[in-house]
């Protein structure tokens, strides 16, 4: 027998968040999340999102013992921009059990309904920053910290509950060429021929610190170009303030760029950080009691980079102002010892995004699904206003 129980008590929310570190604890391809920012995530004081967005989370336990967890949550923000009525459904994790994740998805479809939602997609987050996309090729990889990582039976499972393939989100693993190469030598010139071409220079960032005069005009480029993706909403002052406190640790000046105009607006910038995802391992997740130190560890002595940002102000995006982005990263990356990066899920369908790779000598390694299902939609009841009686002796006609 399977029960559903909503979150609601803070052991409730500490069971949800670890669910998966239990699934998948002998896993060797499975990389926790960092606990304190799912943490954060789910309390409505630290969390933006909530400002647009309802959320439940749900727990599942078959004969007694915790078998599942599943969000849902509904943006308004996102249906009235894409102009749908749809729930998102997210951190989605259950065992090879059917009559489980029927269970979880039933209540996701209830709480669905209960909002006037026509459909259900996801897995989604409350913003693009978020994790998202269920992992449908590549089970053989490691995660990212960023991404979430599940076996093959999940799919099996959604397809069984009708739900169908809505987009699908790629990624690569880009091998770093030697210094000599003629890929590397005709990157730099590419690189330098547009800065001159239109006037445009690298910001100097030696410091944290100098990130600061950067971090509004970086997400406002977000707002700008990640605009027509899928599912992207515009992130509010509030949002921008946390994404900035979470990714800012990571943040390290070699892997960074800032592309600045003869005006010093920017004009496209990317973010990288060498891999945690060895270090989040050992520390399940946790920064606490040694977490920080491999996390600090990881962040200085690496040979994967995990590329977190990229992004080109529309006007500039066939300019080839992104080759300025590589070509800085490419440097660091043989300075430091790099051997390879990692892309994050980019649309299958973005050419724009897809093209940045060509020169590199690459591997699609896996691949992610936003999958969507209609359901039963319920239109709100309209209010049945009581009819007073007309007596028999008076004629409907009389108040005339």
């Amino acid at each position: 027998m399977v029960i559903i129980k909503k979150v609601e008590t803070r052991k409730d929310m500490r069971d949800f968040i670890n669910f998966p570190n239990i699934l998948y604890k002998n896993n060797p391809l499975f990389v926790p999340s960092i606990y304190s920012d799912e943490l954060a995530d789910w309390n409505k004081k630290k969390n933006p999102a909530f400002d647009y967005c309802d959320a439940e989370a749900y727990l599942a336990y078959k004969d007694g013992e915790l078998s599942g967890r599943i969000a849902a949550i509904y943006s308004k923000k996102s249906n009235e921009k894409w102009e749908t009525e749809r729930m998102r459904f997210s951190c989605v994790d259950f065992i090879d059990d059917k009559e489980v994740s029927a269970a979880l998805f039933s209540a996701v479809e209830e709480y669905a309904k209960e909002m006037n939602c026509r459909e259900i997609h996801g897995p989604l987050g409350f913003c693009d920053l978020d994790k998202e996309g269920m992992l449908v090729d590549g089970f053989d990889k490691k995660n990212q910290f960023f991404t979430y990582y599940n076996l093959p039976y999940y799919n099996e499972h959604l397809e069984k509950l009708n739900f169908r393939k809505d987009v699908d989100w790629i990624e690569y693993k880009l091998l770093v060429p030697p210094a000599d190469s003629e890929q590397a030598k005709k990157l730099d010139r590419i690189a330098n021929f547009v800065l001159k071409k239109n006037n445009f220079h690298l910001a100097r960032v030696k410091t944290k610190l100098g990130y600061k005069p950067y971090v509004k005009k970086v997400f406002n480029l977000i707002n700008e170009a990640y605009a027509p993706l899928y599912g992207v909403v515009e992130l509010s002052e509030k949002q921008i303030t946390k994404y900035t406190n979470k990714f800012l640790p990571l943040i390290n000046p070699d892997y960074s760029c800032f592309v600045l105009d003869d005006n010093d607006e920017l004009v496209s910038f990317g973010v990288a950080a060498p891999s945690i995802a060895k270090a989040l391992q050992k520390s399940g997740g946790k920064y606490l009691p040694l977490g920080w130190l491999r996390l600090l560890k990881a962040l200085r002595k690496n040979d994967a980079l995990d590329l977190l940002l990229v992004a080109v102000k529309p006007k500039y995006q066939n300019s080839g102002v992104n080759a300025v982005v590589m070509n800085k990263f490419l440097k660091s990356c043989l300075k430091n010892g790099i051997k390879y990066a990692e892309s994050g899920p980019m649309l299958e369908k973005n050419a724009k995004i897809l093209a940045q790779w060509e020169m590199f000598d690459k591997e699609n390694i896996k691949r992610r699904r936003c999958y969507i299902k209609e359901i039963e939609y319920s239109a709100p009841k309209e209010k049945i206003i009581p009819q007073i009686p007309i007596p028999e002796s008076v004629g409907v006609n009389s108040y005339v």
